[in-house]
């Protein structure tokens, strides 16, 4: 059974004088499954809503309304560094081992944590990039101006470049502040899509490489954060109301593909998957399982509940951290199978200087990867798996009647033990 561990911060005084709870705590690694428990928690951090990442062996978290990022170590589990930018930080993400980074001025910082490499770009947004995301070609933000650009990320990470940075192209159909940005992880341009929340109440899902609105989906008050089922097939909805929304975009009444249905692009959403208590207060974060059957949902008033998506059971309180919860992400179970990781992050720099990367190669990471897996990634057909159809077309005569003979001996065998049972 794979176990399954999520990591949880919070922003923000205590509530209470809890005596039970330690202090200065302000990260937490927990694992969920086979049994909930603490696994470990890292000090001297208050982190906002969209300011967490985390890689295999390290935990990115921006400070509030600072200029900072602490870096921890996962593997050694301590403070692995302090590192100070030009400009307060709104938001981050990871892609790959490259920070990407979203700021009060409304402009892109990509620190290559291997190098030291610091990237930045022009202030397009007018307004703080509110949200950032990473796919596997492009960086997506979304801001309180209302617009959310695309970026390539091969041309921000571009060197020698005489040109500044430019958005491929911008979505603007929303009207208010983006408050959440998801997308899946296709690399073909008729496959992949995004997913945009925003305070005029509704979210819409788009093909980003195109910039087409796919859909538009209105919802009764505005969501506040979502997450997009792991294989891509939903998305969970939090509303300022309380409300938490699962809508499924291959369903019974699909919302996406060939098999769509709906005359029009907008859909009115009204029936929720549930809604929490008004003690509890609405999800400011929330995070779906591996597997797509939980989900982990972080409130104001210090709650990290767990909703069983499959049964559509009452939600059950894991944790009550006694500060206002903010962020929630489902660490994956399963290893990347990179060829090489940073141990150590290299402190950004803005001079120039040598082109170093520091990393731990792994020369059997490549060599362990499942024949499953490497097929399954392929785009068609694996030139091995080719090459060893084509042999087989190419055997013999003589190979291909003493394969005959042995299956029928082998079937002779097995009819004979039968006959004497």
């Amino acid at each position: 059974m794979l176990s399954e561990e999520f990591v949880s911060t919070i922003c923000g005084p205590p509530l209470s004088s809890n005596t039970a709870i330690a202090k200065d705590v302000s990260i937490y690694c927990h694992t969920l499954s086979p049994t909930f428990t603490v696994k470990s928690s890292f000090k001297k951090s208050s982190v906002p809503v969209n300011c967490l990442a985390v890689s295999e062996t390290h935990i990115f978290a921006a400070q509030h309304a600072k200029a900072y990022v602490h870096v921890y170590s996962r593997l050694r589990g301590n403070q692995e560094a302090f590192v100070a930018f030009p400009e307060r930080i709104q938001c981050l993400t990871l892609a790959g081992d490259v920070l990407v980074m979203g700021t009060t001025e409304g402009r892109l910082m990509l620190w290559e944590t291997c190098t030291g490499r610091l990237v930045s770009t022009p202030a397009r947004h007018v307004q703080p990039v509110s949200c950032v995301i990473a796919t596997p070609t492009h960086i997506l933000t979304g801001s309180d101006d209302s617009d959310i650009h695309v970026w390539s990320l091969s041309q921000l990470l571009e060197f020698e470049t005489a040109a500044e940075a430019e958005p491929e192209r911008s979505l603007s159909n929303h009207r208010a502040a983006i408050t959440a940005l998801a997308a899946n992880e296709s690399v073909s341009s008729s496959t992949n899509f995004a997913v945009s929340a925003s305070k005029d109440k509704s979210c819409i899902i788009w093909n980003y490489q195109t910039g087409d609105a796919l859909r538009t989906l209105i919802f009764p008050t505005f969501p506040l954060c979502l997450s997009l089922d792991p294989a891509s097939r939903a998305v969970c909805v939090s509303c300022e109301d309380g409300s938490i929304y699962l809508e499924e975009f291959f369903g019974d009444k699909p919302l996406l593909g060939p098999d769509s249905e709906q005359a029009s692009t907008v859909v009115q959403v009204s029936t929720p998957l549930g809604a929490t208590q008004a003690e509890t207060g609405s999800a400011s974060c929330l995070s779906m399982s591996y597997d797509g059957t939980t989900l982990l949902t972080g409130h104001a008033k210090g709650q990290i509940l767990r909703w069983d998506i499959t049964e559509n059971k009452t939600p059950v309180e894991l944790a009550n951290l006694n500060a206002a919860v903010t962020n929630v992400r489902f660490v994956s179970p399963f290893p990347t199978g990179k060829s090489a990781k940073a141990v150590f992050v290299v402190k950004p720099a803005q001079a120039k200087r040598k082109y170093v990367f520091d990393a731990q190669i792994d020369p059997l990471a490549a060599a362990q990867k499942a024949r499953f897996d490497a097929m399954l990634m392929a785009i068609g057909f694996t030139r091995k798996e080719l090459d060893d159809a084509v042999a087989a077309f190419e055997k013999s005569e003589a190979e291909k009647e003493a394969e005959e003979e042995r299956k029928n001996r082998e079937l002779a065998d097995i009819a004979k033990k039968m006959s004497r049972e």
